[in-house]
């Protein structure tokens, strides 16, 4: 299927990879289908780029990558929804807000994006746990 991108212009995707957040994710409510396309080579940063909607694009990122003490428990009712079997089964990103200079760059560990890339379904769960936040900076605490 060919979509329009915010950051890549048109492009193919396979129907294989398009993630299927049921419910949308807070805020966009009605955006269910979004695809992960790299960013640049290296695969540090991605963007979540909605199928449907052109301008509706994030970076996202490994929070790991950034936060190696990051530690979080998926609920039951997510696990459930998620049809997650394994720990192998399940991607974690976070999304980033971009700031000018890039060093002020900061990520959303409060609300981290949890997909089963076997079954392509994604959710973004709003952690119950004060030591994070939505704003943490991501360059200086790797």
């Amino acid at each position: 299927m060919e979509i329009k991108t915010k950051y890549h212009g048109v492009v193919q995707i396979n129907d294989h990879e398009v993630i299927n957040f049921v419910k949308g994710i807070p805020g966009f409510p009605n955006e269910e289908n979004f695809t992960i396309l790299s960013l640049e080579e290296d695969g540090v940063f991605s963007i979540l780029q909605s199928v449907v909607t052109p301008e509706l694009a994030f970076v996202i990122v490994n929070p790991f990558h950034y936060f190696t003490d990051y530690d979080f428990h998926i609920e039951d009712q997510v696990v459930k929804a998620l049809s997650i079997k394994s720990p192998e089964e399940v991607q974690v990103f976070t999304i980033l807000t971009v700031q000018e200079p890039f060093e002020k760059t900061t990520a959303n560990l409060q609300a981290p994006l949890i997909i089963n890339k076997n079954n392509r379904m994604g959710k973004q769960v709003v952690l119950n746990n004060e030591k994070y936040t939505t704003r943490h900076k991501i360059l200086g605490e790797r």
